[in-house]
């Protein structure tokens, strides 16, 4: 019992990086059971991605992330959605599912817009987790430099390093038929850019303020 005008101690939540690490595992194992189920089902959810300007198809907005076009896909996304998902997390649980929105959407319907450039075999599907994976990366590698944070642009530089690489994967590429989507990759990287800006504002405006304050 708690004494009169005594208050219970709060309890200790949980560290940012455990609580970042179980979204993030069960983000990705909700991906698996999507495939599992596609599987099963004959790869019919496969059509849900998103079919560029085309009414129906912006319902793939929405679920075109969670689809893969098999177990090798998936596979290919796994490393990257678990690294660059897990140290956006470390950045704040708000800023996440904010960042992770933006992406989702911004970089969902830029795809529907513009899915069909460069390709010569006519209306497209755009599935796959990579969209939200570039935006991630994108993130991490330009919020540093919107907060001017030294601890986390050499996060943006080691994982520009580590996975820079594959936003060649986002140059234009025309006169293709079928293969990546690098109209879906270009549009979550700039999806990523504009989250990585607006949620960098709370920093910005304090700088601006001790900037005006100084001068």
């Amino acid at each position: 019992m708690i004494p009169p005008g005594e208050t219970a101690p709060r309890p200790e939540g949980k560290p940012t990086w455990r609580t970042g690490g179980t979204t993030i595992l069960v983000f990705v194992a909700l991906l698996y059971l999507v495939e599992a189920l596609d599987q099963v089902g004959g790869n019919r959810l496969d059509r849900n991605g998103i079919r560029p300007l085309e009414t129906d198809g912006l319902w793939g907005v929405l679920f075109a992330p969670l689809l893969h076009a098999n177990w090798g896909h998936l596979l290919a996304n796994t490393g990257p959605a678990l690294v660059l998902g897990f140290l956006l997390t470390l950045l704040g649980m708000s800023r996440f599912v904010l960042a992770t929105a933006i992406v989702w959407i911004v970089g969902g319907l830029g795809t529907w817009l513009i899915g069909n450039v460069g390709s010569s075999c006519g209306p497209t599907n755009h599935i796959g987790a990579s969209g939200l994976i570039f935006g991630w990366l994108a993130f991490l590698v330009v919020f540093g430099w919107f907060i001017r944070s030294v601890w986390q642009i050499l996060v943006g530089v080691v994982v520009l390093f580590l996975y820079g690489g594959i936003l060649w994967g986002a140059v234009p590429v025309l006169n293709v038929c079928g293969g990546v989507s690098w109209q879906g990759h270009l549009c979550g990287a700039l999806a990523g850019v504009l989250a990585a800006y607006l949620l960098s504002g709370p920093e910005r405006k304090a700088r601006e303020r001790r900037r005006r304050s100084a001068a």
